[in-house]
């Protein structure tokens, strides 16, 4: 029995119904990490706490680990039951346990809360990626997913720009951002109940090229077996190898402030100023490269750009953190460079990581993103356990020359995805991201 919030397409949209779904699918994933965000209040949290920055990484770590169990049995689930059936009442509940942070006292307290809201949010999440998977043709998938990202990475912009402004007024209350976050989030949970859809199965199993041309490429009568997708060798090169990319992303994004804090002794106001302008540059390449890399149709010279440029912006921001004279305009400078680099080489990889996995078998979309999911927040829990250690024995230079080598390990697995380097000269002509075949 379909159940009422469940609006499935049996046809596939065009033009700015497609538009309108994608939309709310980068909302959900915007409100889903935005829920997430914890970084900018860190230091405040610390001290109100009376927690050392070990234990808070014990707390993460195990808060990751239910994530990422909840990551690959949210990708099962979605391709399994649909994506919104999943998303609408999970994406309330994650509202909910907003506010329950502010009820947090304890270590305990913290280490409870954010087990259940990592584990819901990990499954209502695993919906979002395989949305932007069926609602985007291919030859505007790179942009697509582009603009996807833009939850995770505008979730860290949203949250550091709104704890800058905000913490003052506040008189830096911790818990003050957890009320703006739930509120917002209820708000937007909303409006995307009342305007996405799903698509049917037999919708979800085809190649969509352009909006009006498709490639049927399973046998419907036979059920998705996960051994078309596991035995690939390129789809382990991309989940291990972007797990490793992701080290540096896992810093910035739980350690970013506090990293600034510590090593170069600036505000948790100015530390989340300086992050902004990060994230900031960061959302402009995603969108910019990933509509380049689809008028290209090449998804793999763009990833290996983007991250050698990100290791050699990587190698000066650590030489700076041993100084103690860097001003703020040029940590501002190198964190947008950084930003903007990783943006380049990131939404190609997430179109071509689908479209490696859409090769296997289209209706395993959820199972990668799933597989991908799990592996990266398990890198996150080894960061998070890992990290403050290394931080309190050798500071945070040391750390982020870690980072960095993780980074250059990404390079080699690039040669194993699926993929041209030059762009054919039979390359079909690509379309706008909203624009519908005439």
């Amino acid at each position: 029995m379909r159940l009422s919030y469940v609006r499935e397409l049996d046809e596939y949209p065009t033009g700015a119904r497609r538009m309108k779904i994608l939309t709310m699918a980068v909302l959900a994933i915007l409100i889903g990490s935005y829920e997430g965000q914890i970084a900018p209040v860190v230091p405040l949290l610390l001290e109100d706490l009376d927690m050392s920055l070990a234990t808070y990484g014990t707390v993460s770590g195990l808060a990751a680990v239910a994530g990422a169990i909840a990551s690959i049995l949210g990708g099962r689930l979605t391709d399994r039951l649909g994506r919104v059936r999943l998303l609408i009442p999970l994406m309330a509940l994650t509202a909910v346990l907003c506010f329950v942070m502010t009820l947090v006292h304890t270590p305990r307290d913290l280490l409870i809360v954010r087990i259940v809201l990592a584990f819901v949010d990990g499954v209502a999440m695993a919906s979002t990626a395989p949305l932007i998977r069926d609602f985007s043709p291919r030859l505007g998938r790179a942009q697509a997913f582009g603009f996807w990202t833009w939850g995770p990475v505008g979730a860290n912009f949203l949250a550091a720009a709104v704890a800058g402004w905000t913490l003052p007024i506040f008189d830096n209350s911790w818990r003050s951002q957890f009320v703006i976050m739930g509120c917002f989030s209820l708000v937007i949970s909303i409006v995307i109940a009342l305007n996405i859809a799903d698509l049917s199965p037999e919708l979800r199993a085809r190649i969509q090229h352009t909006e009006r041309a498709a490639t049927p490429v399973v046998d419907l009568s036979a059920p998705p077996r996960l051994r078309s997708l596991f035995s690939r060798p390129n789809i382990w090169a991309h989940v291990v190898g972007i797990s490793l990319w992701l080290v540096l992303y896992v810093t910035l994004s739980l350690f970013g402030q506090t990293m600034l804090v510590g090593a170069l002794g600036v505000s948790s106001a100015e530390a989340s100023t300086i992050m902004a302008a990060f994230w900031s540059l960061n959302l402009i390449t995603l969108i910019v490269t990933g509509r380049l890399s689809d008028r290209t149709q090449l998804r793999k010279p763009f990833s290996l750009g983007g991250t050698v440029a990100a290791v050699l912006v990587t190698a000066y921001l650590a030489v700076e953190l041993g100084r103690q004279d860097v001003s703020t305009g040029t940590l501002m400078v190198t964190g947008a460079l950084l930003g903007g680099s990783l943006g380049v080489a990131y939404a190609p990889w997430m179109a071509n990581y689908s479209e490696d996995a859409e090769d296997a078998d289209p209706r395993l979309q959820g199972t990668a993103r799933g597989l991908f999911g799990f592996l990266s927040k398990g890198i996150a829990v080894i960061g998070l356990l890992v990290i403050p250690h290394v931080v309190e024995a050798t500071g945070w230079q040391t750390w982020l020359f870690v980072a960095l080598g993780c980074l250059v390990l990404f390079i080699p697995a690039i040669v194993m995805f699926n993929g041209p380097w030059r762009r054919s000269a039979r390359t079909p002509a690509p379309v706008a991201l909203g624009e519908a075949d005439s």
